[in-house]
């Protein structure tokens, strides 16, 4: 009986445990939280996985159009330029294989995209939303950021 509690406790915490990545400066992360309009022929995308209980021991890679982004964790987030008026693929790895969102872009726009903890067979999956410029903001504002470029799969 006690074994597997102890078994269930030892779950719980790989379901709910705490991932962690390395962070931008303070400085950079209140700059990004700023939303100033992308430079010329440029768009804005925010990526961001808001803090949760579940899947908290995951950490996922993200990629913009093949390009390491970083690798995300709950409570975070990353801002990324990209050539505006332009279809970009953002993927996250998943269970299995990598999940993709194509945004078709505007120069001089931010898009704001979440990225959220699925249940799997094995272990936790990811997947990708679009999200209002609104919401995209309110919730941004609570996380850090993240450095880029910390792929666990390159």
């Amino acid at each position: 009986m006690f074994k597997r509690m102890g078994l269930i406790a030892l779950l719980s915490l790989s379901i709910t445990g705490c991932a962690s990545v390395q962070m931008s400066s303070e400085q950079a992360a209140n700059l990004a939280k700023t939303f100033n309009k992308p430079a010329q022929g440029q768009a804005g995308i925010y990526i961001y996985r808001k803090k949760s209980i579940g899947g908290g021991a995951l950490k996922k890679d993200i990629w913009i159009d093949g390009k390491c982004i970083g690798e995300t964790a709950p409570g975070i987030f990353f801002y990324e330029e990209v050539a505006g008026d332009k279809s970009h693929t953002i993927s996250t790895e998943s269970e299995f294989s990598p999940n993709d969102l194509v945004l078709a872009t505007v120069s001089g726009e931010n898009y704001f995209i979440k990225q959220y903890i699925k249940l799997g067979v094995f272990v936790g999956g990811a997947n990708l939303e679009q999200v209002d410029e609104e919401t995209g903001k309110k919730e941004v504002m609570e996380l850090g950021m993240a450095t880029k470029g910390q792929c666990s799969k390159q």
